[in-house]
């Protein structure tokens, strides 16, 4: 018998937006040494550990949203765990010209940007029935229109003349269709066809474009918000074929996977970390309905 590790198991990874106490380096510890990512919702969940994992591949980082304190300590964390250089910029994916500003930023500071992590989103359970016009618009506007700007803005800036690297953070909310999910899954959903579009148009500039589809991820907004302290008390992660909920680490290192030479030859595809929950996990409309009226009895 092995006394290797399993090649399912988990990294370690700590649920708080706060940098890994110990990291080892799977990858080579230079694999993105010089680049520099922005990302887009850098200062907490996934965005705040893809934003460490790359620093701790030798990338210097921007982080991006609208609560610029909050980046801030965010980057003060990051740089003193990884000797990394890291950005905080204050900018809104629903507001161009934000963006413009943020980039234009990016650029006086490191002259370059090489990888684009769109990562701002926005989300919550809601019938469908019962979501307004404004809350599904909105919706769209931060995690479809916020993945274009973003695109389009780092696209004019400097890809078009230097190549690069976009990955779009999708889910796969769509792929059977998710009860209480029709504004973030159809969101989601039109990224991916984004990717593809952009993928096919930009491929000739040397530019790549992919998704990644994080399943139910352990330490993040979504997994607070969308029910996953329920899921786990009623064992629903029993459902899902690796039976357990993923890390924020793991998907940082599939976003590792795809901003790197590694990936030199994949673009216009969608990488799905969910342990193969969409396959497997079944709707629970009354159980997710029960989440949502909890929800909204507290927020009253």
């Amino acid at each position: 018998m092995s006394d290797l590790p399993g090649l399912d198991k988990a990294p370690e990874d700590v649920e708080s937006d706060d940098c890994l106490a110990a990291y080892t380096h799977l990858y080579s510890p230079v694999l993105l040494q010089g680049r520099v990512a922005f990302i887009t919702g850098g200062g907490s969940g996934i965005g705040f550990r893809i934003a460490e994992i790359f620093m701790r591949h030798g990338c210097d980082t921007v982080i991006v949203s609208r609560n610029l304190p909050k980046l801030k300590e965010a980057a003060d964390k990051l740089q003193a765990a990884t000797g990394r250089k890291c950005v905080a910029v204050a900018g809104d994916v629903r507001q161009p010209q934000s963006l413009v500003d943020a980039v234009d930023e990016a650029l006086r500071t490191f002259s370059r940007i090489d990888i684009l992590i769109n990562n701002a989103a926005g989300n919550f359970l809601c019938p469908a029935s019962n979501l307004s016009f404004n809350a599904f618009k909105t919706v769209f506007d931060i995690d479809t229109m916020g993945t274009f700007n973003a695109s389009k803005i780092v696209f004019e800036r400097y890809f078009r003349d230097n190549g690069g690297v976009i990955i779009n953070i999708t889910a796969t909310l769509g792929y059977k269709g998710q009860v209480l999910q029709v504004h973030a899954g159809s969101a989601k959903a039109a990224i991916d066809a984004m990717t593809k579009h952009l993928a096919v148009e930009w491929g000739p500039s040397k530019v790549r474009v992919n998704s990644l589809a994080p399943g139910p991820i352990v330490g993040t907004e979504g997994m607070r918000r969308l029910g996953g302290a329920a899921a786990e008390a009623a064992g629903l992660w029993n459902n899902i074929p690796l039976q357990r909920p993923g890390n924020k680490t793991e998907i940082a290192h599939g976003a590792l996977f795809l901003a790197s030479p590694l990936a030199s030859y994949v673009t216009g595809t969608t990488l799905v970390m969910d342990g193969g929950s969409w396959m497997t996990s079944p709707n629970y409309l009354q159980a997710s309905l029960d989440v949502w009226t909890s929800q909204t009895k507290t927020s009253q």
